[in-house]
């Protein structure tokens, strides 16, 4: 189902799955706004697992902890394009009776265990965002195997009409229509949709240049035990959204913070993905959440930085970078 976001998608998975308010979905605490947000939109509680160090996923040792009688539904989010575990939590969610809905925004093409994230779970969802690995401006895409969820999450796509009133305005199509429920605007424009289906023939093109720069990325900084570089996974694809560097602070007479501005003042755009929710104002009130209540991600977000790593750019591109990174470090070391 072609949607115009993965904040879309997202909203309109759960309702398929009957989120109700008073309801809990559990999320992880690493990502982006959007994850947890929607969960809110049925005035149900996000509840936040703690992430792996090592890939900054969801940690399926601690999500059967998080589960409560009114546990609806999982929420794991493939980080940076790294595939969650996700044996693990589709088996705490068959044992229990949850509803596993992928959050794989950065997740396009991954792989687990020689299976295409889109799959594995009940309900997938991809962003089409003007950063991503594939784009359309703005969009998103939903999967599914269940036929049952597929319908219920197209008509309420648009507006709760009746399947295929969009061809009312064709020669096969009839001016009638019905509204089955109240639903919502969020289908993909015909242009984004053109768009997208060019961009889908590059997909492979697109993941062979990022994976070649997060190897000479890899390959140039191995040797610096200040940094540490993310790993291609054992058991699957990575489809390397993001190029994730781990600074080793006790190495550095600087901290993160400072390093982004080393990297500005070179030339070098750097991000940080992401501020834990736990940590931000509103989770924090609304929950009593503090910095301790997740203590992994909150230790490893101060040492993240994101480095640049898209199609567009050169191997001189990637180089700079490198040079830039090294530099920083070698006149920061303690």
């Amino acid at each position: 189902i072609a949607v115009n976001s993965c904040t879309s998608a997202l909203h309109l998975a759960l309702e398929a799955v009957g989120v109700k308010e008073g309801d809990e979905v559990i999320v992880p605490t690493v990502t982006f706004a959007a994850t947890a947000e929607v969960v809110t939109y049925f005035k149900a509680k996000p509840v936040f697992v703690d992430c792996r160090a090592v890939d900054l996923n969801m940690d399926p040792e601690k999500l059967e902890a998080a589960v409560t009688p009114r546990t609806k539904a999982i929420i794991p989010v493939h980080m940076a394009g790294h595939p969650c575990d996700m044996d693990p939590i589709m088996a705490v969610a068959r044992r229990r009776g949850l509803r596993v809905i992928e959050d794989a925004a950065h997740a396009l093409p991954t792989r687990y265990k020689g299976r295409l994230v889109g799959t594995i779970s009940d309900i997938t969802c991809f962003s089409f965002y003007a950063t991503k690995t594939l784009t359309t401006g703005e969009g998103g895409m939903i999967t599914t195997s269940d036929s049952d969820l597929a319908e219920r999450m197209r008509i309420m796509s648009l507006h709760g009409i009746s399947k295929d009133a969009w061809k009312r305005y064709t020669a096969e199509g009839s001016w009638y229509y019905e509204i089955l429920s109240p639903g919502y605007k969020y289908n993909l424009t015909d242009p984004a949709s053109a768009l997208g289906l060019e961009q889908l023939k590059r997909c492979d093109e697109f993941l062979g240049k990022r994976s070649l720069y997060a190897r000479l990325y890899t390959q140039a900084f191995m040797d610096m035990p200040e940094l540490e570089c993310p790993q291609d996974p054992a058991d699957g694809q990575h489809a390397w959204h993001l190029y994730i560097l781990k600074l080793n602070l006790d190495r550095l007479a600087i901290g993160r913070n400072a390093f982004i501005e080393e990297l500005k003042l070179r030339g070098i755009g750097t991000s940080v993905h992401f501020i834990p929710l736990h940590m931000h104002p509103y989770y924090r009130d609304a929950y009593g959440y503090t910095p301790e209540s997740f203590p992994v991600a909150a230790g490893v977000f101060q040492r993240i930085v994101t480095l640049p790593n898209y199609t567009k750019m050169s191997a001189e591109d990637v180089e700079r970078v490198i040079v830039c990174v090294r530099d920083v470090v070698r006149k920061n070391r303690r």
